[in-house]
């Protein structure tokens, strides 16, 4: 498939995946056709159809028909509305970035599609139902349907006010977090250098044409282009970053510098199709989105006026779960080689996840003793995992000391802080075991 094929494939699965609106559209669409083909079956007297077929009259059956496109207007509206209640209380109390996941969700866009269903079948029966020559000749099977349809929508609503309860509890909205962002650390590619090739003088920069959010980067889409010119081709941006139109969005240069380079205008479409640029962050391949709606429910459940640091704890626990399954996977750029050509993928370290995550929330919670023995719990997950790498190791190292740090001087009794220097100590001396294990 081409390159551009691939991408705009990519960004239309993510699309259709965080729209509300598709899944009821093509519901609706459905049961119109449904209520078509049911509207052209003849039901005979004395036959298992006729024992489920609508029994009144052409009158019955219009007015059923209006009392349901009625009643289904009425609950779509107040579901809206109690779908927009939920997105303002997840995104005022816990993190504005946590609105893609309500819209994201399955449940919501099923029970929407049962009403919407309702509805369509429901208004499209009135044009065919007690009109003609023959108003007492309707098709009966058809507003049974209807009555079924009428079922589900109660059914719905039952499921959906109890979804809605759960869905908005935090713990339900972190464990989702937990969840897809696992789903991506288990996508994320195993071809990487820690010492990727580095740009040399004489490259060649390419202006990124459009502004947003690196979401996707495909290098395997760009080694063909860079092995024909004899190039080697790296990324400026990481996925994740923003980039904007003019500046810098990747290089390219020759094995040397006297060598003729290829117009660079040749790589710009190549760029295009195998870097997916969006105007927000996607979880297609950014692990770091998901951990930084768990750190903005924390820092906000830190912030003097929620005081909530329980569900900074949660968060960070959720936060163990994420940073376990990141220490056995290789982190860092991609590169993909042909001979003597590559394409450099940049791509966050393990360290550098570590570190902003935890400095984040240390800042804001190093006065909650409680707080910074959570996130010394989470180190000391990573260290136990990530035994023998010594860089890894150092990050968790140093991570400890600033914790233990900033928790002495912000905690204002020095009996409350001493778990925290007991735990840090005891931590320090596991990874001086691994080191000396590792040896």
């Amino acid at each position: 498939m081409h390159a551009g094929a691939v991408r705009r494939r990519e960004a239309a699965r993510e699309y259709v995946g965080g729209a509300l609106w598709v899944l009821p559209f093509v519901v609706g669409n459905a049961a119109l056709v449904i209520g078509f083909a049911l509207a052209q079956v003849d039901v005979v007297p004395g036959s298992f159809l006729w024992n489920v077929a609508f029994r009144g009259s052409s009158a019955d059956a219009r007015t059923l028909l209006l009392t349901i496109t009625g009643t289904v207007v009425t609950v779509i509206a107040l579901v809206l509305g109690l779908s927009i209640v939920a997105l303002q209380l997840s995104s005022t109390q816990f993190s504005p970035r946590l609105l893609r996941n309500f819209l994201r969700d399955r449940p919501n866009q099923v029970v929407l599609s049962v009403f919407m269903a309702t509805f369509a079948y429901s208004a499209a029966g009135l044009l065919t139902v007690g009109v003609g020559a023959e108003p007492e000749k309707f098709p009966r099977l058809a507003v049974t349907g209807a009555l079924a349809l009428l079922f589900a929508s109660i059914a719905a609503v039952a499921y959906f006010a109890d979804h809605l309860s759960h869905s908005i509890q935090v713990d339900a909205i972190m464990r989702r977090v937990e969840r897809e962002t696992l789903e991506v650390i288990a996508r994320l590619p195993r071809d990487v250098e820690l010492v990727p090739p580095t740009a040399p003088p004489w490259a060649v920069p390419i202006a990124a044409k459009t502004s947003g959010y690196v979401v996707t980067a495909h290098p395997e889409q760009l080694l063909p282009l860079a092995a024909t010119h004899g190039v080697s081709i790296a990324l400026s941006r990481r996925v994740g970053e923003h980039v904007v139109p003019g500046t810098v969005l990747a290089q390219i240069w020759t094995s040397r510098p006297d060598d003729e380079l290829p117009d660079p205008h040749v790589f710009e479409h190549a760029l295009d199709d195998a870097v997916g640029i969006g105007f927000e962050r996607t979880r297609q391949q950014d692990v770091a989105i998901g951990i930084r709606q768990l750190v903005d429910v924390a820092c906000k459940a830190l912030s003097p006026a929620v005081n909530d640091p329980y569900t900074a704890i949660q968060a960070v626990d959720h936060m163990a779960v994420i940073f376990a399954a990141m220490a056995v996977r290789p982190l860092g750029p991609r590169v993909g080689r042909a001979g003597d050509c590559a394409v450099v993928i940049p791509s966050r370290r393990f360290g550098e996840y570590l570190g902003t995550m935890c400095g984040l929330v240390r800042r804001y919670g190093s006065a909650e003793p409680t707080v910074s023995l959570a996130l010394l719990r989470l180190l000391d997950t990573c260290a136990s995992i990530a035994r023998t790498d010594r860089e890894r190791l150092q990050a968790v190292a140093d991570q400890a000391r600033l914790i233990a740090a900033d928790a002495e001087r912000e905690t204002r009794q020095a009996v409350d802080v001493e778990p925290v220097r007991s735990a840090q100590s005891a931590l320090l001396r596991r990874i001086e075991a691994f080191r000396a294990l590792a040896e």
